[in-house]
């Protein structure tokens, strides 16, 4: 009985892990809210990421230097 009980409460614990590492590890760059102002050393991109629901347009820029990306969101 012990033994299916401890099965149980390592599913749940595996379970609980993989929710805060899906939590805390998941990818927000993209939605992330940069701002207005364009750094230094960046350069505009021609990519563009179009909202379906609000329309609403996000420009990404490139800094070469150190392959960071900057998201800017277009009127």
């Amino acid at each position: 009985m012990e033994l299916v009980i401890g099965y149980y409460v390592l599913q749940v614990l595996i379970i609980v892990i993989c929710l805060l590492l899906g939590y805390f590890i998941y990818d927000k760059r993209f939605k992330h809210n940069h701002g207005t102002k364009i750094p230094d050393g960046f350069q505009s991109t021609e990519e563009v990421n179009v909202d379906p629901v609000s329309g609403e347009k996000t420009r990404v820029y490139y800094n070469p230097d150190t392959g960071e990306r900057f998201y800017k969101k277009e009127k």
